[in-house]
This record gives structure tokens, C-alpha cells and sequence, in this order.
């Protein structure tokens, strides 16, 4: 008997949940092959065998948390049969009563329809009354009701934004772009832009050299607070927040300053795609010293981001909307954009704050030297 445990996965990580079975109790598996699916804090991992086996006990049901280096399955490596085409052997192992437990039900999921109570004063006549007014009586007899477990991923967004609130003294301040510069550059030059590099012009390597740039300027932005020590980076990982099925994920872009704008849009194409396939790593997802989040893309105007912990600054794009602004003394209509920069004031002040959205905001309404690289 072979004893598999849950593999150490972070620094950081004691626990995960079991997200997802693929073999039950009973089943032949080989080398190699997944058992199970686990969701840590950060990110979504399998569990593969070691060797080949049969399993003859699961220690946890899907949903249930369980520790880094608790046993989650129990693998009988004695009488193994090898793979064939004729699969009838595996079948009767598989199928024998004596090595075949009751599989555990998932309890991740669970589907209640329950009947709307009635107040206690309501008449005996109140169906009559329902009809008589053209109700539908089925809609007052049940209304459907679905409760699901918290992911893990999910519990621990939900501890961290709260901590954050609670144990910071978070400001938020606004600035609006206009974005038309941008906006005709990229129609100028995405089509070349496209062939030469093999990738679209985007608006976030925009945002993302304007933050470095602005980073760099005002340092204190890009620090972090630890215990009484402020710890200043000379170097930018941005955080990208990407949205997936499971929840708000953040990969890194080491050393963005150092970064083309080809390059940073390759990395953040490769970056999303891995987060929303699940096969993020969680060094991928740690040591940012700023984060970049866009709201935009949902419809969001505005808004205050919540900072990433233990960063001390978030950068809020929104969406672009056509608004009547002044230029020259003149109203004319400009495709514009809130953003919004949430910071810790127990170090970062309000001149530096405003300072880094002023900073940023003039290199976006200014964007040819950043294509150029100049």
C-alpha cells in the first residue's frame, strides 16, 4: 500500500480544497495519470499518481479543505494490471465487491427547491384570491434556491479584502484620460504593429510602460510596507488582475520597466491564457510590487480598486465614454476614461499619490514615444 499525500505547493500555502475527483475508490490508475483536482488560495493544481495502482480509499470528499501533506489517497500497488486493448481484466477489478467501497458523495454542489411559506395571518381564501387577480400559482409555491460551497480561492479573496480594509489606510484618488491619442495611434499602426510582432496593439502595454514610468518617478508608489520598514523596489512586477471562472487571479510581469511594448503584450496574451485554462503557477502569481485592474472591460465608469496586500498601490482603468470637454476654450467631444489610484497613506502621501496620477496621465495623452521607445 502506497500512502500519496498533498504536495507542498507555496511557501505560503497550508491548505487546499479538493476540487475534483477524475478516479473514485476502486479504480485502476497509472503512472502518472490525474486523480484529483485541487484548488489552493492562489491557484488550481492536479494530483498525479506515482506509480501505477488501485485506489482503495479517497480521505476526503470534493469540497472538503484538507492540509499541505495530509495523505488524500491510499494506492494498493500490489497485482497491478497492465493497459490493454482488452480492458475486460482491469474491468473485474474494478467491478470486485470486496475492493470496491461505497464511492463518497460530492457535497460541492447541492440543489434545494423550497415552498414559499405563507404569513400567518394569510385567509383561507388566498389561492381564490391569487387566481382571481391572474397569479400563477406554481410561482408562489416554489421559488428555486441553489447553495454552493466557497472555493477555496474564494474564501481567501474574502479574508484578504477585508484584512486590507481593516489593517490599511487606503485613499483613492481620480484622474480622467483622454484617449484619443492612443486611440489614433493604434489605428495608425496596429495593422504593422500586428505583422511585425505578431500580436495586437492593446490599451494595457499603454497602461502598463505609462505605470512604470510613473513608478520609477515616485518610488514611494512602488514600496511596501514591512513592519516598521518601508522596502523600495528598483525594479517593476506588475500584477495584470484577470478575471476567470473561479475568480480574479493576478500574474506577474517581471521587470515590466525593462520591458518593449511587443514584448509586454506577448506576455500578457501568454499570462491570461494561462490563468483562464487554470495552469498558473503560484510563482507566477507572487511578488508584485504594483497591480494594474480593468473594470473597463465589464462597463465599469468608476470605481476604487482595493489594494493587492502586501502591495501598497492599485492602478482602476475604466471604460472609455464620449464626453463634452473644454480644450482651448472650446466644448468638443473626446473619448474619455476614469482612473483610479487606491494607496496606503501610512506611507505613500497625497502629493505622491496625485503626483504618480498626474505623471501617468501625461504619458498616456502623449503615447508616441512610448511605441517609438524613446
Amino acid at each position: 500500500m502506497l500512502e500519496i499525500k498533498v504536495p507542498a505547493v507555496g511557501e505560503s500555502i497550508s491548505e487546499v480544497t479538493v476540487g475534483k475527483y477524475y478516479k473514485k475508490e476502486g479504480d485502476t490508475v497509472q503512472m502518472d495519470e490525474v486523480i484529483a483536482e485541487f484548488e489552493s488560495d492562489k491557484a488550481t493544481f492536479e494530483l498525479n499518481a506515482p506509480v501505477a495502482g488501485t485506489i482503495t480509499k479517497l480521505t476526503a470528499s470534493e469540497g472538503d479543505t484538507i492540509a499541505v501533506g495530509a495523505i488524500i489517497c491510499i494506492l494498493n500497488t500490489d497485482d497491478v494490471v497492465a493497459p490493454t486493448a482488452d480492458t475486460s481484466s482491469n474491468e473485474s477489478i474494478k467491478n470486485t465487491p470486496a475492493e470496491k467501497p461505497a464511492a463518497k458523495a460530492p457535497e460541492a454542489k447541492v440543489e434545494i427547491n423550497k415552498q414559499a411559506p405563507k404569513p400567518a395571518s394569510a385567509p383561507k381564501s388566498e389561492m381564490n384570491f391569487d387566481k382571481q387577480v391572474g397569479f400563477q400559482n406554481n410561482d408562489l409555491k416554489f421559488r428555486g434556491v441553489r447553495v454552493e460551497r466557497m472555493s477555496s480561492l474564494r474564501k481567501t479573496i474574502s479574508r484578504r479584502l477585508v484584512a486590507v480594509k481593516n489593517e490599511t489606510a487606503m485613499l483613492t484618488t481620480f484622474n480622467e484620460v483622454d484617449m484619443k491619442p492612443i486611440m489614433d495611434l493604434r489605428a495608425r499602426y496596429k495593422d504593422l504593429f500586428k505583422e511585425k510582432h505578431g500580436v495586437g496593439l492593446g490599451f494595457m502595454s499603454f497602461f502598463t510602460k505609462a505605470c512604470c514610468e510613473a513608478l520609477q518617478a515616485f518610488p514611494s508608489v512602488n514600496a511596501q510596507l514591512e513592519n516598521e520598514n518601508i522596502v523600495y523596489y528598483d525594479y517593476c512586477d506588475v500584477s495584470i488582475a484577470v478575471s476567470t471562472e473561479k475568480g480574479l487571479v493576478v500574474p506577474v510581469l517581471r521587470n515590466a520597466q525593462k520591458l518593449t511594448m511587443p514584448e509586454i503584450e506577448k506576455e500578457i496574451l501568454n499570462m491570461a491564457g494561462k490563468a483562464r485554462d487554470g495552469k498558473l503557477t503560484i510563482e507566477e502569481m507572487t511578488g508584485g510590487t504594483f497591480t494594474i485592474t480593468n473594470g473597463g472591460v465589464f462597463g465599469s465608469m468608476l470605481s476604487t480598486p482595493i489594494l493587492n496586500s502586501p502591495q501598497s498601490a492599485i492602478l482602476g482603468m475604466h471604460n472609455i465614454v464620449e464626453r463634452a470637454v473644454v480644450r482651448d476654450g472650446q466644448i468638443i467631444i473626446r473619448p474619455i476614461m476614469y482612473v483610479a489610484l487606491s494607496y496606503d497613506h501610512r506611507i505613500i502621501d497625497g502629493k505622491e499619490s496625485v503626483g504618480f496620477l498626474v505623471k501617468v496621465k501625461q504619458i498616456l495623452e502623449n503615447p508616441e514615444r512610448l511605441l517609438l521607445e524613446v
